[in-house]
């Protein structure tokens, strides 16, 4: 049973029409990202600063795979990495911005130039788009809206709407139907049987939307044995049916945080923003960190992985 609602392109196929047999479902980064054609609509996770696909993004940038439409709950690093990149076409979430850093600097100059489209809702709004698709519905009645204009953005997305039952008004959210849907998770087990720690399991968007997917990439922090999972069964949100690929890689979401793995890293981020302000100074940082062959290579950059964990590993 296909998760999710709405029709996939057809030229980009689909791994969910029907349950897989159990098989191994190890990627490597490059090969992962490889599965995005240019111009693809992809759903990123992640939540401000914890757990955004930054390796993933990364990658995307290495490979020049561009004119991407990104939804987000509330995004911002990756997104921005992508503006700085010129691969970044349209985004559809509630922010992108670096938190306490400031806004996303390449993200806005893109939007104050007319080169990339923006449809900004309210978390209630954004969240029911994709709980939409988790259902499996074209759309979400909600109330939030009314009266705003961000009810006003784009007909295609939110129409006003009178409840047959009760003559309500509400307006509709069309919901977020994305060709790929990318997040980083904790572990997962080699069939893709992905794991929550419960400190995180009341919160999270990122199991909404991967349950609304149509194509779901998983990037991890560990790959662990199948054996592990099977001992804790209550903490597997995301099945091995929802996953078409999983990778692992270790600080997948630096510099932002990987919660109850590691902290951002502060020193790295006001490093970003500041490299940010400028157009030439955003393209001097994809060189020094993301052209620069690889995952590994960008942690190398910042000391290792070892250097990292020590630093920044929750319980160092």
């Amino acid at each position: 049973m296909k998760i999710g609602a709405g029709p996939l392109r057809p030229d980009l196929g689909s791994s969910r029409g029907t349950p897989l047999p159990s098989r191994e479902k190890v990627v490597s980064l490059r090969d992962a990202a490889a599965r995005i054609p240019p111009g693809a609509r992809v759903a990123f996770g992640g939540n401000i600063m914890r757990r955004q696909v930054n390796a993933f993004a990364r990658e995307l940038i290495r490979q020049r795979i561009g004119d991407l439409t990104i939804y987000s709950f509330a995004g911002g690093f990756a997104v921005d990495m992508l503006a700085a990149a010129g691969l970044l076409k349209r985004y559809e979430g509630v922010y992108a911005g670096l938190f306490w850093h400031g806004l996303a600097p390449s993200f806005r100059r893109g939007v104050e130039a007319g080169a990339i489209e923006v449809r900004d809702y309210s978390e209630s709004a954004q969240v029911a788009r994709f709980q939409a698709a988790c259902n499996g519905n074209s759309f979400m009645p909600i109330r939030a809206l009314l009266g705003t204009d961000m009810a006003k953005q784009d007909p295609e997305i939110t129409v006003e709407m009178t409840c047959p039952f009760t003559g309500r008004s509400y307006t509709a959210m069309r919901a977020i139907e994305p060709d790929f849907t990318v997040i980083h998770g904790y572990t997962a087990d080699a069939y893709g049987n992905v794991q929550w720690p419960l400190a995180r399991d009341a919160d999270d968007v990122d199991q909404i939307i991967a349950r609304g997917s149509n194509r779901l990439i998983v990037t991890v922090e560990r790959i662990v044995p199948h054996e592990e999972v099977k001992a804790n069964p209550h903490l597997t949100y995301i099945p091995s049916q929802w996953v078409e690929a999983v990778v692992e890689v270790p600080f997948g979401a630096h510099p932002l945080a990987c919660d109850t793995v590691h902290d951002e890293d502060e020193e790295a981020i006001r490093a970003y923003a500041a490299a940010g302000r400028t157009a030439a100074g955003a393209a001097d940082y994809l060189d020094k960190y993301v052209h620069v062959g690889s995952h590994e290579a960008y942690l190398d950059a910042f000391g290792g992985l070892a250097a990292l964990k020590a630093r920044l590993g929750v319980g160092r």
